[in-house]
């Protein structure tokens, strides 16, 4: 029966499109190489994000100013910024209030080729990050390079990235919501290396398995269960 389960889970996987935050996987040897969704290019003037529930690319709003995503931006694949990612804010900052944002881990990454479209996979080396706080929520940027990058592929620490490079992405996470005032409610409180972007991944990673568990398994236990049912 499991063998049977099995090769009816693996049809499936391959006749349909797999979520991008459940069915993608993090990569087989994160948190040093793993898989991120991008959902933003450089030129898009529309701020796009996965739909949680249908696994679509929808609009959430347009750019409200001039300024744009500096990188590609998007999510981890299986990772939820929740207890574990926010103990570890905590810890890091001395407070006690800060929560997890129940999002994906986001992430920047960096490339010196123009990449002009987004809903994409584009496997990444963590070399830091941003430990941003939004509204009381950790909301952590990780910082990565694209694989076999001809510039930054070969980078493994945030020491590395260009300073200006750095302060451009920065800049754009402090003062996009500017309108209205809501940055007053966006900080980074630190830039961090490549070991500490490495255990927001492994922590994002326990968080999702925590609350969500492995989508495979997931799968083949609905099936054995309908499966047991019809027998």
């Amino acid at each position: 029966m499991k063998e049977e389960v099995a090769k009816l889970a693996k049809a499936l996987k391959q006749r349909f499109v797999a979520h991008p935050w459940h069915g993608i996987s993090i990569g087989e040897n994160q948190p040093n190489l793993i898989n991120s969704f991008i959902e933003i290019v450089p030129s898009d003037a529309i701020k796009y994000e996965v739909d949680k529930e249908s696994g679509y690319l929808m609009v959430d709003r347009p750019q409200k100013f001039s300024n744009y995503m500096p990188c590609m931006y998007g999510f981890v694949p299986q990772t939820l910024c929740d207890k574990h990612v926010a103990d570890f804010a905590n810890e890091k900052t001395g407070r006690t209030n800060i929560v997890g944002d129940n999002d994906p881990l986001d992430i920047c990454v960096l490339s010196e080729r123009e990449v002009n479209c987004g809903n994409i996979i584009a496997e990444c080396i963590p070399v830091g990050g941003f430990r941003m706080i939004d509204g009381g929520e950790a909301d952590d940027k990780i910082i990565a390079v694209l694989k076999d990058d001809q510039v930054y592929g070969d980078m493994t620490s945030i020491d590395q990235i260009p300073q200006r490079v750095l302060d451009r992405v920065r800049h754009f996470f402090l003062t996009y919501k500017d309108m209205g005032g809501d940055s007053k409610n966006v900080e980074i409180t630190h830039i961090y290396g490549a070991e500490e972007a490495k255990e927001v991944v492994r922590r994002s990673y326990l968080d999702y398995q925590e609350n969500y568990g492995n989508a495979d398994s997931l799968l083949a236990e609905a099936l054995a269960g309908v499966l047991n049912e019809k027998v």
